[in-house]
Order: C-alpha cells, then structure tokens, then sequence
C-alpha cells in the first residue's frame, strides 16, 4: 500500500491526536476515516445535484398511502 506524507501544524496534529485517543483508533485510521467521510459527502452532493424534486415526488407517488404501524406514529 502507498505512503502519503504530509505537513500539519502543531496545534492540528495534536488536535487529531486526542480526537484519535478520544475514539480509541490509531491516528492513521483516524485521517483514513476522515477522508472517507470528505469523500462521502463529496459524492452525496453530487447525487444531489443530480436529483429533483419532481424525481423524488414521483418516487414518493409510488408509496402506499396507508396508516403507520403501531408506535411509528407522529
């Protein structure tokens, strides 16, 4: 697997350093799962910028209007 260096300053690394112990991963998966979740929301705004109302009112048209199951109530 590739390395990927880079330069943080001070305050950052110690900032992803306890953000890391805090969730009990080393800092490595931290910055791994951090850039997985950028990217994620990266594609969820694109899907977005993809879609519209109307796809999703006929989306939504092909759901049964029936009466919630006991305890989904609003």
């Amino acid at each position: 697997m590739p390395v990927v260096s880079f330069e943080i300053d001070d305050h950052l690394r110690e900032r992803i350093e306890a953000a890391a112990s805090a969730c009990g991963v080393s800092v490595e998966e931290f910055v791994v799962s951090a850039v997985f979740e950028k990217l994620a929301v990266d594609r969820l705004r694109q899907r977005v910028a993809r879609g519209s109302r109307e796809k999703l009112q006929r989306i939504l048209d092909r759901v049964p209007h029936v009466p919630p199951d006991p305890g989904d109530e609003i």
